[in-house]
C-alpha cells in the first residue's frame, strides 16, 4: 500500500503530464508573448524531470495507468467544444492558461510541502527545492500577465 507520500507525489507527476501538454498546446496557439512561453515551456519540462528524479530518490514509481490517462486526458481536452466549428475561441485560451496557473500554483504547493520534509529527510536536497520553488513563484507571474491579457481580449470581443 502506498504512502501518503507515495501518493501526493504521484499525483503531482501525474499532474505534470497533462501541464507538460498543456503548456506545449498554448504556446503553439498563442500569438505574441513567444519569448516568455518557450521559456515556460522549458522550465516546465525541466519541472517534471526533477520531479522524476525526486521520486527516484523517495523510492516512488509513478502509476503508469494513471500517466497514461493524463496523457490521454490532454489530447482530448485539446479538443474543446466552443462556439466556433473551426479555429480557437480566445475563450479556449483563457481557460488553458486559467489551468496552466492552477496546476503551477499546485506545484509550487509540492516544492514547498517537500521542502519542509527536506529539513528531516536528507534525500531531498534543500537548495534544488529553493530553486524549483524559485521557478515555480516565475511561472506564475508570467502565467498571470498571460493570463490577464488574454482576459480582456477574450472578454470583450464580440
Amino acid at each position: 500500500m502506498a504512502s501518503a507520500l507515495d501518493s501526493y507525489v504521484g499525483t503531482h507527476y501525474v499532474g505534470s503530464t497533462g501541464g507538460v501538454q498543456l503548456i506545449r498546446r498554448i504556446a503553439a496557439s498563442h500569438h505574441g508573448s513567444t519569448d516568455v512561453l518557450d521559456r515556460l515551456v522549458r522550465e516546465i519540462d525541466y519541472d517534471r524531470k526533477k520531479l522524476s528524479e525526486i521520486m527516484k530518490k523517495l523510492d516512488i514509481s509513478p502509476s503508469r495507468t494513471a500517466v497514461l490517462g493524463a496523457w490521454l486526458g490532454g489530447q482530448v481536452s485539446g479538443l474543446q467544444l466552443t462556439d466556433r466549428v473551426f479555429g480557437r475561441s480566445p475563450l479556449t485560451a483563457l481557460t488553458e492558461l486559467e489551468a496552466m496557473l492552477l496546476g503551477v500554483t499546485g506545484k509550487a504547493a509540492l516544492w514547498r510541502a517537500l521542502r519542509l520534509l527536506a529539513v528531516d529527510d536528507d534525500r531531498l536536497d534543500i537548495a534544488e527545492l529553493d530553486y524549483l520553488l524559485a521557478l515555480a513563484e516565475g511561472q506564475i507571474v508570467a502565467l498571470e500577465a498571460l493570463r490577464s491579457e488574454v482576459a480582456v481580449a477574450a472578454l470583450t470581443e464580440g
